[in-house]
């Protein structure tokens, strides 16, 4: 039986360790940035830890590498969609973070949003975006301004905030070029909050406060004047009532071990979910690590409690990788 989360001391106990970095999305340099200040983390502590780039062949290395667990920090497509998480459970090989259901599931923001509404969650209306006729539909339904983004990206990208009917067809296109499923969501004007879980607990959260128009990849990796308040500002009560929305928005993906949920609260203090991030970014000054230093966890502890969480998924195979064995006979 391996050890509660937490307890592990041994770095032995994980034996030797894939960092899965880099891959061929569009977040490839985010997660180059991520991989190596996780990498550094566990070497820190002892862990025999290797970089792995998670491009072309990379389940071949992972194969004759004599790999024990990987740690996952492919951001986007191939690491945060489940692709390869089914890869690692072919090779029977542990990792962290969330299952092949779970990953496919929070990466389509449009299934996302069909599962809130299922359980009754809140999340801001949308039209999905076919052809060229549902581009008014969208205004009709939605009104002005809205949201249009990409249903399979991450870090903002190909997301366009439309002010004016005669600027949607623009920015469909944008969003198309990157994925062909494409939403149009209701623009919630208010604050942007994020939330993160760990082991199954909502970490405090984060207040997001930028001057551009939301949250955008320049917002987030570019601009010098984001500002993130973790104490968030809201009253215990409602803080608490956030980190509850966004671990049942969590659980009713399916997801486990740790990720991100981003949130919006609109000027009547109603609370909306946008999206999870099962691997989010981990450079020390990411959102995830912020939200844990705020409640005393430091980012070498975070990457171990990260990494400890590979040794419950040792224990319990992802169940959707294993249906899909089960009815492959």
């Amino acid at each position: 039986m391996s050890a509660a989360p937490g307890k592990v001391t041994d770095p032995a106990a994980f034996g030797k360790v894939a960092v899965l970095m880099g891959g061929t999305a569009a977040e490839r340099d985010i997660s180059l940035k991520s991989g190596a200040a996780v990498l550094a983390a566990l070497q820190r502590r002892g862990v025999a830890a290797q970089a792995v780039d998670g491009g072309p062949g990379v389940l071949e290395q992972l194969q004759a590498g004599g790999f024990d667990r990987a740690f996952v920090v492919l951001h986007g497509r191939g690491g945060e969609d489940g692709v390869i998480q089914g890869g690692l459970e072919v090779l029977g090989l542990p990792y962290t973070g969330s299952g092949v259901l779970a990953s496919a599931l929070s990466m389509d923001k449009l299934r996302s949003k069909q599962l809130w509404q299922g359980a009754g969650l809140p999340t801001p209306p949308y039209v999905l975006l076919r052809e060229e006729a549902d581009l008014q539909q969208a205004v009709a339904a939605l009104g002005l301004p809205l949201m249009v983004k990409p249903v399979h990206e991450g870090s903002s990208l190909g997301m366009t905030r439309v002010q004016r009917s005669e600027a949607l067809a623009e920015a469909w296109a944008r969003a198309r070029a990157l994925d062909p499923e494409v939403l149009a969501e209701r623009w919630v004007e208010g604050e942007e909050y994020t939330v993160a879980i760990l082991e199954d607990r909502a970490l405090p959260a984060i207040r997001i406060e930028t001057t551009r128009p939301f949250y955008d990849y320049t917002a987030k990796y570019e601009a010098g004047d984001t500002r993130f308040h973790c104490p968030c500002g809201l009253p215990p009560a409602r803080e608490a009532e956030l980190q509850a929305l966004a671990l049942a928005a969590f659980r009713v993906l399916g997801c486990r071990g740790w990720g991100r949920v981003d949130l919006l609260a609109d000027s009547e203090g109603r609370f909306w979910l946008i999206e999870v991030n099962t691997v989010p970014g981990m450079t020390d000054h990411s959102l995830v690590p912020r939200a844990a230093r705020a409640a005393g966890i430091e980012f070498d502890d975070l990457v171990w409690r990260i990494l400890e969480g590979s040794l419950a998924c040792s224990e319990a195979p992802d169940p959707a990788a294993s249906a899909e064995r089960g009815g492959a006979r």
